[in-house]
């Protein structure tokens, strides 16, 4: 199989981590025989550095000509003083909305070997966290009206606007029956509808879908309430659905608790088999250029990839088990040591730890 991938380095870390995970998918390819050709775009700060804006024409036409796309990481203080419409985080935002990614699909699972790097009491890790949230992307307060005002006594307000349509609560909720009914069958749908009127609309329609899918348990939980449960319940979830502004929050807050953030893939889909697949961490420029960073979590959102755009589950297996096998024989990366004085693996040797435990 040939697989065209268009690959974003981006900036900060993002350039190490991209490098591991493009070095997984060739050991792959050679194993089982496919051809993975690449095409690099810039995007985020690089971008602007090279063109003056965050998202070029080009990167959108490169991603659009390609099956899928594989991102490092945006962002920086190089250019946290630029406007908002021009910052780096600005590209990630414009390429699920230029290439209809609504849905972003991210799994949060504690890896057994990996329990004591949860900050959770093991009366609640030994209960398994597995957990994939649906969130939706392209909706909500990121994409809504915003703006600032001088309020009748003068002083400067600012607004931002959560606005979400049926057919955008339809579609992502769709996408989480459908993942939750080849699970176990167990959906929570988060929102705020005690207050937000856009809550209630996300709850109503939420309920007529839950209709259409009688095989899956289905429950409503406030998203103060889904925060608590988190931490103290994460073996009672399964699948959770939520807004984007939600998701942005709940899922880092999940990434914690199962260890690293460094661990955390994730894909932007749509409604066919083309994605964006990018690690949930940030560029972490302190860290960018010192070989130090965890390289996992790109890693595994290749073997996302593989599994989503190219229906290659027996290779993105292999990469997953790799990857579990790696840390399961004591493989860490600094992020995941117990203190400052614990010996971790580079970038490059996890890398390497990952790739020797690929095999046909």
């Amino acid at each position: 199989m040939n697989c065209r991938i268009a690959v974003i380095p981006g900036d900060g870390i993002g350039p190490e981590v991209i490098t591991s995970s493009v070095a997984v998918l060739n050991r792959v390819g050679e194993l089982y025989g496919h051809t993975f050709t690449y095409a690099y775009a810039l995007a985020g700060g690089a971008a602007i550095d090279a063109y003056g804006i965050p998202l070029p024409d080009e990167t959108v036409r490169i991603c659009r000509e390609n099956d899928a796309v594989l991102l490092g990481a945006v962002g920086g203080p190089k250019w946290d003083g630029l406007p908002g419409d021009l910052r780096p985080e600005r590209a990630i935002l414009g390429l699920r909305s230029q290439l209809g990614l609504y849905a972003n699909i991210r799994p949060a699972r504690l890896m057994p070997s990996l329990a004591g790097a949860s900050p959770l009491r093991g009366s609640i890790t030994e209960k398994g966290i597995d957990i994939i949230f649906v969130r939706e992307l392209t909706g909500g307060i990121y994409f809504g009206e915003r703006g600032r005002m001088k309020s009748s006594v003068g002083s400067v307000c600012a607004y931002d606007t959560e606005c979400y349509s049926e057919d955008e609560v339809i579609r992502i909720g769709c996408k989480a029956f459908e993942l939750a009914a080849v699970r176990r069958r167990n959906l929570v749908s988060v929102d705020k509808a005690n207050v937000l009127e856009s809550s209630r609309l996300w709850r109503e329609v939420m309920h007529g879908l839950a209709e259409r899918y009688p095989d899956v348990r289905y429950r409503d939980l406030y998203v103060d309430n889904a925060a608590m449960q988190l931490v103290s319940n994460p073996s009672d979830f399964d699948v959770v659905v939520l807004s984007n502004l939600f998701g942005d929050i709940l899922t880092d807050e999940a990434s914690a608790i199962t260890g690293s953030i460094g661990l955390i893939p994730s894909a932007s889909v749509g409604d066919g088999t083309f994605g964006l697949y990018e690690p949930i961490h940030g560029s972490a420029p302190d860290i960018a250029g010192k070989n130090i960073a965890n390289p996992v979590a790109s890693i595994l959102s290749a073997a996302m990839l593989l599994r989503h755009s190219f229906s290659l589950d027996e290779e993105a297996k292999q990469i997953e088990d790799a990857a579990e096998r790696a840390i399961r024989d004591g493989a860490r990366t600094k992020d995941l040591t117990d203190s400052a004085g614990d010996a971790f693996l580079s970038t490059r040797e996890m890398t390497e730890a990952i790739l020797s435990r690929i095999c046909g």
